[in-house]
């Protein structure tokens, strides 16, 4: 990896410096990231609500397990940006065999259960290694921030629990009076097909509106952990030095 490409002014970090370091860059090229995301995230979406006529909870778990596939997506447009580079569809789509379909068994199941997902899946995407090969590498990246990693997951999934309840209650707030549904329907087998819908909806919208800043968490986390390692930043000084 070259470093002196980097764009991100690397310096030791601790982990929850590296997660608003994540934030802040998803920030910076959020135009780029949820353009290609939402290109992939959406027909996924529109695919998992057709299986609502199976069961009402499917289409819930359909996207929820279908995140490790999509961050994929997210991660490989970061990726760029760190060196400075805009992502267009074309560019997704020239790289979609390595993006898309040579991990998505795998990401599929064992990294679905994976509690540090956004920490360690740089290594599969980025390091090019197999998941046996990657083993020796993703325990490295892991020592020593596990816990930071696990933490950022939970934080980000309470955020993305109280989103969902957020954009539902909207239903509630702007019902006419003594229309509004009962909320105990919401947690009941016969609840109600608007509201229904709103529940997946409100938390597939909750996904593709977070879903990026946790994919560039975990990834400014690998960085971080990477530049604790190799010396990166320490190696960005001296050329930007030498260069000036």
């Amino acid at each position: 990896m070259r470093v002196d490409a980097l764009a991100v002014r690397l310096r030791p970090r601790t982990p929850t410096e590296a997660v608003d370091l994540g934030v802040r860059l998803c920030q910076s090229v959020a135009p780029s990231v949820y353009r290609c995301y939402l290109a992939v995230a959406i027909p996924v979406t529109v695919l998992a609500f057709a299986s609502i006529e199976v069961a009402g909870w499917l289409p819930t778990l359909a996207i929820w397990w279908s995140k490790p596939w999509l961050d994929r997506t997210i991660l490989f447009v970061l990726s760029r940006a760190a060196f400075g580079q805009e992502t267009t569809l074309a560019d997704l789509w020239r790289a979609q065999w390595h993006v898309w379909w040579k991990p998505l068994v795998f990401s599929l199941t064992v990294r679905r259960l994976s509690p540090w997902r956004s920490l360690t899946e740089p290594v599969y995407l980025l390091e090019g290694g197999s998941a046996w090969s990657s083993r020796p590498r993703i325990r490295q990246i892991r020592n020593r921030n596990w816990g930071a990693a696990f933490m950022m997951t939970q934080a980000f999934s309470m955020t993305e629990i109280a989103l969902s309840l957020s954009l539902v209650s909207l239903i509630f707030w702007f019902a006419p009076s003594g229309q509004a549904p009962d909320i105990f329907s919401l947690f009941t087998d016969d609840t109600p097909g608007l509201l229904a819908v709103a529940n997946i909806a409100a938390y597939a919208v909750a996904v593709l509106f977070l879903e990026p800043f946790y994919v560039a968490a975990g990834f400014a986390m690998y960085l971080n952990r990477r530049a604790e390692l190799e010396a990166w930043d320490i190696e960005q000084e001296f050329r930007r030095a030498f260069v000036d």
